[in-house]
C-alpha cells in the first residue's frame, strides 16, 4: 500500500477535517508527523500545543507499528484531524492486535530507572500531553481519539 500525504498547502485551508492513511511502518512516522503538524497549524494551535499533539500522535503510531502490527507493516494507520468547536480532535484507527490503554498501570515516574517496570510510559505521556484520550475496540478496529482544547490557542 502506497503512502498518501496531503500537500501542506491543502492543510492550510482545512475547514473541519483532514485525513491520511499510511502503511504501518516506521518510515511513515515522518509522513504522519508532517500531516499532524500541518493540520494542527491550520487549526490555529500554538507551537507548544502543536509539539504536544505531534509527540502524542508519534507515540501512539509507534505503538501501533511495533505492537499492534508487530513491526510487520501488515496494515494501515488511518488518521483524521477535525476541528470541533474549540477542540482539535485526532482519531487514529488501526486493524492490528487490540490494546486497551486503561489496562496499563500508571508508571511510577519517581522510581529509579532500575526500579521501574517496563511499559506504560507512552500511554502516560499521551495522557499528560493531551486533554482527553479515549480508546475503543469495535471488533475489527482499534480507535484512539485524542483531543487538544484550542480555546486559549486562538
Amino acid at each position: 500500500m502506497a503512502a498518501f500525504c496531503y500537500p501542506l498547502f491543502l492543510l492550510l485551508y482545512m475547514t473541519t477535517e483532514a485525513n491520511v492513511q499510511v502503511p504501518a511502518r516506521g518510515d511513515q512516522l515522518a509522513v504522519i508527523g508532517e500531516f499532524i503538524t500541518g493540520a494542527a497549524q491550520s487549526a490555529g494551535l500554538n507551537k507548544r500545543a502543536i509539539y504536544q499533539v505531534q509527540t502524542a500522535v508519534d507515540e501512539a503510531c509507534a505503538n501501533i507499528i511495533y505492537h499492534a502490527y508487530a513491526y510487520e507493516g501488515q496494515g494501515p494507520i488511518e488518521l483524521r484531524c477535525e476541528c470541533r468547536q474549540n477542540d482539535f480532535v485526532v482519531t487514529i484507527t488501526d486493524y492490528g492486535t487490540p490494546f486497551d490503554p486503561d489496562s496499563v498501570a500508571t508508571p511510577d515516574i519517581n522510581a529509579g530507572l532500575d526500579e521501574r517496570k517496563e511499559g506504560g510510559l507512552g500511554t502516560y505521556l499521551m495522557r499528560c500531553l493531551m486533554d482527553e484520550v479515549r480508546y475503543q475496540f469495535t471488533g475489527a478496529a482499534n480507535i484512539l481519539t485524542m483531543v487538544k482544547h484550542i480555546r486559549a490557542e486562538r
